[in-house]
């Protein structure tokens, strides 16, 4: 099978068993979302919206996000993974939108990763979620399962999982294609023990050739 075949094989599949995917976090507006992705570094979605209901209460934009202490939003996030870092991110990232972006979220790859606890990976995410953008978020579970279906090779870096797949993804899926590839990794193909048993890709899957040998 050819790297082609591969690619068209996978998103045929994921046109057809999940062509609504979509991100997993809650929110109702783009500054929303960012305030969710910056709080979801190293930490579970489901954890992520028990908390952000609280926090969006208290501070539904930026303009109220920058008036308040690391410490007030330190009290709101305490239950999540690295909350003193979040909190000064948070804080940081609200003032900044008021001070360089009129109090709005920027739409540009390059404008959101000049933002506090923005990485690239964030700002893929925030463009493509929003705006359609082709921009592909690499987190582990979407370099593990590119890895393992064979859409990536010997990438060493999510920056060269991201060039990959940009390359070779149609440019009207990449949008969506974070999200077939988070979501199989979250729920199938997961980091121990896969779940090769309900997937619908083993066919096409270098990762269950390997273990289960070339006729299976």
């Amino acid at each position: 099978m050819t790297k082609k075949q591969r690619y068209e094989a996978v998103t045929a599949y994921f046109l057809k068993h999940s062509p609504n995917a979509e991100t997993e976090l809650l929110y109702d507006d783009p500054f929303q979302l960012l305030v969710a992705v910056i709080l979801s570094a190293q930490c579970t979605d489901k954890r992520i919206n028990a908390t952000t209901p609280a926090i969006f209460s208290k501070y539904p934009s930026p303009e109220a996000m920058c008036a308040a202490s690391q410490e007030e939003i330190f009290q709101l996030i305490k239950s999540i993974s690295y909350p003193n870092n979040k909190a000064k991110h948070l804080v940081g990232m609200a003032n900044m939108l008021m001070n360089n972006f009129e109090g709005k979220v920027p739409m540009t790859v390059d404008a959101l990763v000049t933002l506090p606890g923005v990485g690239r990976k964030t700002a893929n995410v925030i463009t493509s979620v929003i705006d359609n953008q082709p921009n592909m978020a690499v987190d582990t579970h979407v370099f593990r399962v590119s890895a393992r279906l064979g859409l990536t090779t010997a990438a060493k870096t999510p920056a060269a999982a991201e060039k990959q797949l940009i390359k070779n993804i149609p440019p009207q899926y990449v949008y969506r294609a974070h999200h077939w590839l988070i979501l199989h990794g979250r729920y199938v193909c997961v980091a121990r023990s896969p779940k090769c048993n309900i997937c619908g890709l083993t066919d096409v899957c270098k990762y269950y050739k390997k273990l289960f040998g070339q006729n299976q």
